[in-house]
């Protein structure tokens, strides 16, 4: 395979039709049959990867060029998600505009050549999957929570995180599922899994979900500022699932279908 029909594939699997701002071929490739795959890859993991004679560098998280410049774009993907819960798109699209500046600001300073660099001199082919590994592992957990809670009206938090805890990453993972705004024995509700669209929204994207009739939103990380904030509200609960292991749900996925068109993965850097 190549760097684009690997990108395609991950595409395929998280029904987008094209390559998300947040994801790019930073070194293209082609005949590639043994790849390093982890969460966060950079300078370090690319020498590793010399060693190792691989024919290609996946990171999961964007690490150079323009999916790292251009990483708040891929946030608009975010409304349509509240759209689907209820929150009017006016709406959608006000609250969300504050994270992301934010993020974009954030990004504008970083230095977005660093990586890049080395790995056009170490001459590996070098790529990034954020969005759809993040889609694919939000389809995947919210499908589950579907299955498990339609009709169960009075299912607690307690149920959640317990049943999130059946899938393998979540068993396997040091940091797993938690409940960070609630408790044990509060009442779930409508459960909304919010793991795709580049990074938290932030307390007023939360707020909005709320408003709009959900009681529980299952993330990857929420910072202490969001959750004061949420708690302060007292209108709904978080969870949150694991950042790496929620991150691997989807990588695992995409590894499991290189795999059966035979490539080699060597997995680390997070991965569960």
């Amino acid at each position: 395979m190549n760097t684009r029909e690997i990108m395609e594939l991950a595409l395929n699997l998280a029904g987008l039709d094209e390559i998300p701002a947040d994801s790019g071929i930073v070194v293209e490739g082609r005949d590639i049959k043994k790849i390093l795959m982890g969460i966060d890859m950079e300078t370090p993991e690319l020498l590793i990867a010399k060693q190792l004679g691989v024919d290609c560098v996946i990171s999961h998280h964007p690490k150079a060029g323009t999916p790292m410049v251009d990483f708040h774009k891929v946030m608009e993907f975010q409304i349509d998600r509240m759209v689907e819960f209820g929150v009017p798109i006016n709406k959608a699209q006000k609250v969300l505009r504050k994270k992301m500046g934010k993020v974009e600001r954030g990004m504008h300073v970083s230095n977005y050549d660093r990586v890049a660099s080395a790995a056009k001199l170490l001459d590996i082919p070098f790529m990034n999957i954020h969005m759809p590994a993040d889609k694919i592992t939000e389809n995947f957990v919210q499908n589950f929570i579907n299955e498990r809670f339609s009709d169960k009206p009075k299912a607690t938090l307690k149920d959640v995180v317990e049943a999130l805890k059946e899938i393998d990453e979540y068993k396997d993972a040091l940091a797993g599922p938690i409940i960070r705004v609630g408790s044990e024995k509060d009442y779930a509700g409508k459960i909304a899994v919010l793991m795709a669209g580049g990074t938290n929204g932030g307390a007023d994207v939360f707020k909005a979900y709320f408003e709009a009739g959900v009681g529980t939103i299952i993330c990857m990380h929420v910072p202490d500022d969001v959750k004061e904030e949420v708690e302060k509200q007292n209108i709904g609960n978080v969870i949150v699932a694991g950042h790496m292991a929620s991150d691997s749900i989807g990588l695992n996925i995409i590894i499991k279908e290189l795999e059966k068109r035979g490539l080699e993965v060597i997995k680390m850097s997070g991965i569960v």
